[in-house]
């Protein structure tokens, strides 16, 4: 028969065995459990008195605790578990000596009776893992570990609800709750989530590149180029001016009148008026050249925005004279 399997699968049913002879307290304990167990299932407190009877024999095991474990059992509906029990009994008293036997006759005869009537009652559960769940994956019956063997094939189990729990490695766990009858057979595919996908997080969208830097516009440039030159201008008609006007004195002081419109000079006299006439010239041409470009450099930059992120262009001026007139040098970089 199969119920050999429930004991190890499903419920952890408590097997028969030789044990260790208990000590006095773990009798007294026993002894404790199994009073108040029989006391709870002879009031129908089954769900109180079998675990209390169970306890009792798992402390001191004895043939008569186990078939009254297996008695409650099967009043408590939980005909699987006391198939087992009843097996587990019949199984200890087939180990004991002819006398010991004759002492157990009548409860043997029950326990028999017993295990004929319920087996054909006990349902049967297959549980499967579904295509492609990996070989790792746990499963749980009721808090019980199943193993691969145990996957596929029909196993016993009480009456009433179950929970069965899948987890794949590094997967959630899945839950799966069902309720069986008696003589019920019933098949389940478990459903296994594998683990999710770890995707990284969304790469931020790129910083737009800074547009590259081309330099001030030809306009900008006429811009700079015109100011400068006005400023300069403007620099040379105010010094020729003043030399202008420096060297006319130098002539009055060294001229003298002759007549009217005729003037005798010293050599210094007319050099000096020759000079402030050619000066003279320079700072009339200075001053309206200078005007016009400061004008048309203010126009320009009225007319072109400041480019972002350039640099201004760099205009320098040297401003030359002498005796025979003057002039500026323009030097930029842009």
């Amino acid at each position: 028969m199969r119920f050999s399997w429930f004991r190890s699968i499903c419920l952890g049913v408590l097997g028969v065995a030789v044990a260790a002879p208990a000590s006095a307290q773990a009798l007294a304990v026993a002894e404790s459990h199994f009073d108040r167990g029989l006391a709870d299932m002879l009031a129908g407190r089954y769900e109180t008195g079998c675990p209390a009877l169970a306890e009792s024999q798992r402390l001191d095991p004895r043939p008569g605790r186990l078939f009254t474990l297996a008695e409650c059992e099967a009043k408590w509906g939980r005909i699987a578990t006391a198939v087992a029990r009843y097996n587990d009994y019949l199984a200890m008293v087939d180990r004991m000596s002819e006398a010991e036997r004759d002492k157990q006759s009548a409860r043997r005869k029950i326990a028999l009776g017993q295990r004929s009537a319920l087996a054909p009652l006990v349902p049967q559960l297959t549980l499967s893992l579904p295509p492609g769940a990996p070989a790792e994956t746990r499963v749980q019956c009721d808090g019980m570990t199943l193993e691969q063997p145990s996957l596929g094939v029909a196993l016993p189990v009480d009456p009433g609800e179950h929970v069965v729990t899948t987890q794949a490695p590094g997967g959630p766990a899945t839950e799966t709750r069902f309720t069986i009858d008696r003589s019920e057979s019933k098949a389940i595919v478990l459903e296994v989530k594998s683990p999710a996908a770890v995707r990284p997080p969304p790469a931020a969208p790129p910083a737009p590149a800074p547009a590259p830097d081309q330099g001030p516009s030809g306009l900008r440039v006429a811009t700079y180029v015109a100011g400068g030159l006005g400023v300069a201008g403007l620099i040379v008609g105010s010094v020729t001016g003043w030399m202008a006007l420096d060297a006319s004195g130098v002539a009055a002081d060294n001229c003298r009148d002759v007549s009217p419109g005729r003037a005798r000079c010293k050599p210094d006299g007319l050099d000096a008026g020759n000079r402030a006439k050619q000066l003279g010239l320079v700072s009339t041409v200075g001053f309206g050249a200078g005007v016009a470009l400061a004008g048309a450099s203010a126009l320009l930059f009225l007319l072109e925005p400041s480019p972002r992120r350039q640099p201004s262009p760099e205009v320098s001026w040297e401003l030359t004279a002498g005796q025979a007139g003057g002039g500026v040098v323009v030097r930029g970089r842009w």
